[in-house]
């Protein structure tokens, strides 16, 4: 069990652009040790804490690619150099999808042969979805709750026939309105829902939007996004574990 039993604290980004985050800046070796050092800091949180790499999967592009879809995919070679050290660490692979005009479902099961591992997660970020007649310049996309919903029935698939641990699915949002639509979110038998804030700025910005998502989605696990560089001042462990309730994920992009 994932969660509540842990909090997981994650490192994000890709290797192909420091723009895309944290992670990626070194080489995996150095990122997850930087991680280390960064969840220490939540060992007085009451819980006891599960670091997570968390890789961009689907890379969101402002060109429509090859295939006219916006978005680049990470080579397969890649994630396995990363699960390869957060399974040598016993950390957590988050696999990130910013799907341009892919199909969610279609992107999730293309990454299938890695979510069949015990210990990688998904993660999906409405900002970055298109409609299929919609550019990178439309953004921010968004989600209908119940293509969400399948897409955790599908993660629940994969737990149950493959006999696996629970799985996290963590939602990206800064607005209530980039999960559209009247399905009711909630965990799957074998998978934790994460609504995951992402908002830059001081702590009273991201406490609003740390309050406003997850009242929008009540009952699902709760996680909060930093930004090393966006940030004007990088909030403290201690800040964060004060909010209430504290978040169960924590996110350094």
């Amino acid at each position: 069990m994932l969660l509540p039993r842990y909090r997981i604290v994650a490192l994000f980004g890709a290797p192909q652009a420091p723009e895309l985050g944290a992670l990626g800046q070194g080489t995996p070796q150095q990122d997850a040790a930087r991680l280390e050092r960064i969840a220490a800091g939540y060992r007085a949180g009451g819980r006891p804490v599960l670091p997570a790499l968390w890789l961009i999967a689907s890379i969101s592009s402002k060109e429509p690619e090859a295939d006219g879809l916006y978005r680049t995919v990470q080579p397969a070679a890649t994630i396995r150099l990363y699960l390869q050290e957060a399974r040598r660490r016993r950390m957590l692979l988050i696999l990130d999808l910013q799907p341009g005009r892919a199909g969610v479902l279609a992107e999730v099961r293309r990454l299938e042969p890695f979510l069949k591992e015990p210990d990688v997660g998904l993660a999906l970020d409405p900002e970055w979805a298109l409609a299929a007649d919609e550019t990178a310049a439309d953004r921010p996309g968004a989600l209908d709750t119940a293509l969400v919903d399948r897409v955790a029935v599908e993660l629940a698939r994969i737990v149950r026939e493959n006999r696996l641990p629970q799985k996290l699915l963590a939602v990206h949002s800064f607005s209530p309105d980039l999960l559209t639509g009247d399905t009711r979110l909630r965990s799957r038998s074998g998978v934790a829902l994460v609504i995951d804030a992402n908002a830059i700025g001081p702590l009273e910005e991201k406490r609003t939007v740390y309050r406003a998502v997850g009242q929008a989605r009540p009952g699902l696990f709760r996680g909060l996004k930093l930004f090393f560089e966006e940030d004007p001042a990088l909030l403290t462990p201690a800040q964060i574990l004060a909010l209430e309730p504290p978040p169960d994920v924590v996110v350094y992009e």
